[in-house]
């Protein structure tokens, strides 16, 4: 079977139904991730606890729209589409996607929605080490920006986070703007780097536990050089513990070097492998440019909710492989959820 006959079997499994509306992290544990642009979002199972290392969906197009709880069975999944050139591609309908859940088709798909209006959930997670000291003020100022532009305190809430060789939550999760601004103004930098260990932190203690009967848009804003010393957590950990979490990341990198260097890497992976976007202002000046791109992001995404074919409750990572059809087109989603254990 050609790859493009596969694709349109794939879109027609995926075709709407008649009458359906469209401690201290430290474990080692390698990714298993497809290399499509790809992944999901689903209820997830309790955290797994690592060794040490050593060194029904909600329709929100309209404000006011009816909230359904998701069975355990049934995946949420929330995706941007771009063009090569990243801008966002709106209009598109369930027929334009195909989508494969651990290699098989859903078994139903229940709903599809686009440029969705759930509630966000959005942590702040700020590099306060040594190495950033020269431009902590402007990620400071930006970060105030992006929190005072995005949360509506009706509905959204965040939390502040910032790290060193220790990750230190500033401000807990409110849905009030002075107390958020003040979490980031209290932060201070200096000392050694800890990425790794405060990316799972902020998903394990704070994103993971951060759940209720309806869904909601959990998305972490990091804003680092991507650079990690003092880790006792592995990058592959913090990844997955993202995905417990059914957390979006997106990177603001403070590199402003001409070269990407392994830091930047490693703002990439943390992007790709929980669907979001790693970005690179060119100066420290650009960085509020970029805050602006995640709003813009975050205001211009998809929802579908199905159900998964053979699914089963056994805390396994389940894969997801999710493009459109129109190859012209890439989509960023996750790449995989954990399935509940009973």
């Amino acid at each position: 079977m050609t790859k493009q006959l596969y694709g349109y079997v794939l879109a027609a499994l995926l075709a709407p139904a008649a009458g359906a509306a469209q401690q201290p992290p430290a474990q080692p544990g390698p990714q298993n991730a497809q290399p499509a642009p790809a992944a999901a979002s689903s209820a997830q199972s309790a955290q797994a606890q690592p060794p040490q290392q050593p060194g029904a969906a909600t329709d929100q197009s309209d404000a006011g729209a009816p909230t359904i709880r998701l069975p355990v069975n049934e995946v949420n999944l929330i995706f941007t589409v771009t063009d090569k050139h990243g801008h966002y591609i709106p209009n598109l309908q369930q027929s334009d996607f195909a989508l494969l859940d651990d290699g098989r088709a859903p078994a139903k798909v229940n709903s599809f929605h686009q440029q969705i209006n759930l509630p966000l959930r959005v942590g702040i997670v700020i590099d306060a080490s040594t190495s950033i000291r020269s431009r902590f003020q402007f990620e400071q100022q930006s970060a105030t920006e992006f929190l005072q532009q995005v949360i509506k305190p009706q509905s959204d809430r965040a939390f502040v986070m910032g790290f060193d060789v220790t990750p230190t939550v500033e401000q807990s999760w409110s849905n009030n703007l002075d107390g958020l601004e003040a979490g980031i103004n209290r932060l201070r930098p200096g000392g050694g780097t800890a990425l790794y260990d405060a990316v799972y932190t902020a998903c394990r203690d704070d994103l993971l536990p951060e759940r209720g009967p309806e869904p909601v848009r959990k998305a972490m804003i990091l804003i680092s050089d991507g650079d990690d010393n003092q880790s006792r957590a592995y990058l592959e950990d913090a990844i997955k513990m993202c995905e417990r979490a059914e957390t979006i990341v997106y990177a603001i990198s403070t590199n402003w070097t001409p070269s990407r260097g392994k830091g930047d890497e490693v703002l990439e992976k943390l992007a790709t492998a929980t669907g979001g976007n790693a970005l690179f202002p060119p100066s420290v000046e650009e960085m509020s440019s970029s805050f602006h791109a995640i709003e813009e992001e975050l205001r211009s995404q998809y929802a579908l909710d199905y159900t998964p074919a053979d699914f089963k409750m056994d805390g396994a990572f389940r894969t997801i492989y999710l493009f459109c059809n129109d190859r012209r087109y890439q989509v960023r989603a996750k790449k995989g959820y954990f399935a509940p254990r009973q």
